[in-house]
């Protein structure tokens, strides 16, 4: 994974009928930021030269065909279509769709390919994209059968991190969803993301229960006692600093989510609704425990304030810098397991170290 070059990033577009191209032009409104990354868009010219336009900014584009063309210093579009595109603000419709679509599996191809380094995708409408042909509920659950892998949805900010053990089902089906092996499972892969991607060496870990008040004792419910608890106690057996389940409904004091390093939420709205609203504008949405690094703003496509020059670039800032981050911290862990000190190796075949002093001396 070691480079020299500066890290590219490839950008998918999302609905350009939201606040996608605005976000992402308010964030390489200075050329300063070209200093720290290679940005590489995939999507149209002529689109962002008219929103560029539309937002009074001044920008220059490098239009090439494939990732593997990018300059560094420059915006770089992997230009997907040449014709004019048809805004409509605040409204999907089939083209704005349609090319949500090839820029996020464009994009993706070229993280295969590793003619980028990261992936930052701007926000989808999920509900438009189904019905154009996509198959999925959301960018997670796109990209793990694009890598066959299982990823973890991991909400990240400086003081707060958060992954959930389920991501976008029913709550109906939440309780069925999950298991003893399941969470002990991604509080491993979360632990193993901390370590290599964030580096914190022993991670704690704060698990919380299913239930009101985390089941009250059984009272409320079973999952805590038979399931949960269960998993904490295994996860800690093997070294895992795993704590709960707590009740969530107290949990996201600053006192006591700062006293742990991530969190698990057992469900969607469980964990994202305390971070969105702790987070609002630097939080970041990483697919975690993928071989391949992802990251977006932690926010929708917002339509009522698309084209308005409302739109705030914070989070997909932050985002871009979280894979930047994620990155360089991957490659530095790798670089120092590769070089780590081993032990000699004992070729002596009665068994007996060469190095330790003979009895009779």
């Amino acid at each position: 994974m070691s480079t020299k070059h500066k890290v590219r990033v490839g950008i998918s577009i999302g609905d350009f009928n939201g606040i996608g191209p605005e976000i992402i032009i308010k964030t390489l409104k200075e050329k300063a930021m070209l200093d720290f990354f290679t940005p590489i868009i995939f999507g149209s010219g002529k689109l962002f030269s008219y929103q560029k336009n539309v937002f009074k900014i001044n920008q220059n584009y490098n239009l090439i065909n494939s990732a593997s063309q990018a300059k560094g210093g420059e915006i770089n579009i992997v230009n997907l279509s040449k014709e004019n595109a048809t805004i409509e603000f605040g409204t999907p419709t089939e083209e704005s769709t349609k090319l949500a679509i090839l820029s996020l599996e464009t994009a993706t191809e070229a993280l295969m390919k590793r003619d980028v380094d990261i992936l930052v995708t701007a926000p989808i409408n999920k509900d438009e994209m189904i019905k154009h042909g996509f198959k999925y509920t959301g960018h997670t659950e796109y990209l793990e059968a694009k890598f066959q892998e299982k990823a973890l949805m991991f909400m990240v900010s400086e003081d707060l991190k958060v992954a959930v053990s389920t991501h976008h089902i029913p709550l109906s089906e939440v309780a069925d969803a999950i298991s003893q092996e399941k969470i002990i499972e991604q509080v491993k892969a979360l632990n193993k993301t901390l370590i290599e991607d964030f580096c914190i060496q022993k991670p704690k870990i704060a698990i919380l229960g299913l239930n009101p008040h985390a089941g009250d004792g059984g009272s409320i419910g079973k999952e805590e006692i038979e399931i949960i608890t269960p998993a904490i106690q295994s996860l800690f057996d093997e070294g895992v600093l795993a704590f709960g389940p707590f009740p969530a409904d107290s949990f996201f004091q600053p006192e006591k989510y700062k006293a742990y390093d991530a969190i698990l939420a057992m469900y969607h709205d469980q964990g994202l609704t305390p971070f969105k609203t702790i987070a609002y504008v630097d939080g970041v949405n990483y697919s975690a425990n993928l071989s391949y690094i992802r990251t977006s703003p932690d926010h929708g496509v917002a339509y009522d304030i698309a084209g308005k020059n409302m739109a705030d670039s914070t989070s997909f800032e932050e985002a871009i810098f979280t894979g930047i981050k994620i990155f360089k911290n991957r490659d530095e862990y790798q670089n120092l397991m590769k070089n780590r000190l081993r032990p000699k190796k004992n070729f002596n075949t009665n068994g007996v170290d060469e190095d330790l002093p003979k009895e009779n001396e």
